[in-house]
């Protein structure tokens, strides 16, 4: 049997190490670190590069991980099993904000209604497991854009649906650094005249957002006079994501 291939057991050493602390590496660190000649290390990092594994600060020169890595780590979590670790967490949500829940995940650029509990009342609901909502439009969309390294693409056009959609990018871009800081997102009528959702992250182990769960209903019933996402509310999405990342593995915050 073919033994180990050295070319890439170096290769794996080196995104461990960069995947070990938080600061950025120069060539000649991971070269002290792993015992081995710059020129080599070098060579591997440049590879890595290339395929989008690593990046390079242009300011210092040093390496961190690279947004491809990001999203071949986190598609080890399937829809199916994203769905299955939030049964009970989403109609508990339902449950208490008397709303209706939807989880999503980014697919090419929309997100992807992976589950869906209708609001527990009697009215009539469409199941919506399966459908794609505009990413800048929705909350689930801003949360997962804002824990996404690539982000909105640059230059993307940005379809409005209502008087109240945000179309501008880089307005986009403040509301989803805002979103990445506060930890959850909302929308106000931007995707429906009359509509608002609510969501927040879902993390794995490696602190990695996976999926975003949210609430959507009637202006009337999620904001307050202001127009802003009733607190509550915004708490019990929030409770609902962490109880959810506590079951993948997150450390609990």
């Amino acid at each position: 049997m073919p033994g180990p291939i050295q070319s890439i057991e170096r290769a794996a050493a080196i995104l461990r190490l960069l995947a070990s602390g938080a600061r950025k590496m120069g060539v000649g660190e991971l070269a002290t670190a792993l015992g081995l000649p710059k020129g080599t290390v070098h060579g591997i990092l440049r590879t890595l590069q290339h395929v989008g594994f690593v990046e390079q600060s242009q300011d210092t020169g040093k390496y961190q991980l690279g947004a491809a890595l990001f999203h071949i780590g986190s598609s080890y979590l399937d829809a199916n099993e994203l769905r299955t670790r939030a049964l009970n967490w989403s109609d508990s949500l339902a449950a208490r904000s008397k709303e209706s829940v939807r989880i999503g995940t980014l697919h090419e650029g929309q997100v992807l209604v992976v589950h869906h509990v209708f609001r527990p009342d009697n009215s009539s609901q469409v199941l919506e497991v399966g459908a794609l909502l505009p990413a800048h439009a929705s909350a689930l969309g801003r949360v997962l854009l804002a824990n996404d390294p690539l982000g909105q693409p640059a230059g993307a056009e940005l379809a409005g649906f209502t008087p109240y959609t945000c179309t501008d990018p880089d307005q986009l871009r403040q509301l989803l650094a805002e979103t990445k800081s506060r930890g959850w997102a909302a929308e106000v009528e931007e995707m429906v005249e009359g509509e608002v959702s609510v969501a927040a992250p879902i993390r794995d182990r490696r602190g990695v957002t996976v999926g975003a769960i949210g609430i959507s209903g009637p202006i009337e019933r999620l904001c307050d006079p202001d127009r802003a996402p009733r607190t509550e509310l915004v708490s019990y999405v929030r409770e609902a994501a962490r109880a959810i990342s506590r079951d993948l593995g997150a450390i609990p915050w």
